[in-house]
């Protein structure tokens, strides 16, 4: 009996370090993971508002709002316009990397009114810098999202 608790406290030593390299092995796999679900939800999160924002343009468009001819949200349209309503909309995103433009606001009813909006995603991980080195820079740290919508004028 004791020759056998023996064995078993001996058997154990040899394996006192091994949880600690195993733990350095998979904690930059799992950082990675973590970082990858980090900025897709992220990105998900600006490409959806950005979809809504232009829609939501393009609807206050096609009911005869005015457009305030600017390029962008800053600095902050005149309120009631076209491009104020896509700015309020997209507020949770950076608005100096926000670009929009509006074709044919002021036509006659029965055409078509495009309010085309686009984003500079930047990735906010350091997963940015490890994907550009893996790539050899083929892959982007900014990501362009866009998004059109056309709606007719009522």
């Amino acid at each position: 009996m004791f020759r056998r608790k023996w064995n078993a406290r001996a058997r154990n030593r040899g394996e006192k370090g091994q949880s600690l390299v195993e733990f350095t092995l998979m904690v930059p796999i799992f950082l990675l993971l973590v970082f990858a679900i980090v900025d897709f939800g992220m990105g998900f999160h600006a490409w959806i508002t950005v979809t809504n924002s232009a829609r939501e343009g393009a609807r206050l468009a096609a009911v005869g709002a005015p457009a305030a001819g600017a390029g962008g949200c800053n600095p902050l349209p005149a309120a009631g316009s076209i491009e104020r309503r896509v700015c309020d909309t997209a507020a949770s995103l950076d608005e100096t990397k926000i670009t929009l433009v509006v074709t044919n606001a002021q036509g006659t009813p029965g055409e078509s009114v495009v309010v085309d909006v686009d984003y500079q995603y930047d990735l906010i991980t350091p997963l940015a810098g490890l994907v550009q080195f893996m790539s050899g820079s083929a892959f982007p740290a900014t990501l362009t999202f866009s998004s059109t919508a056309d709606m007719r004028l009522e």
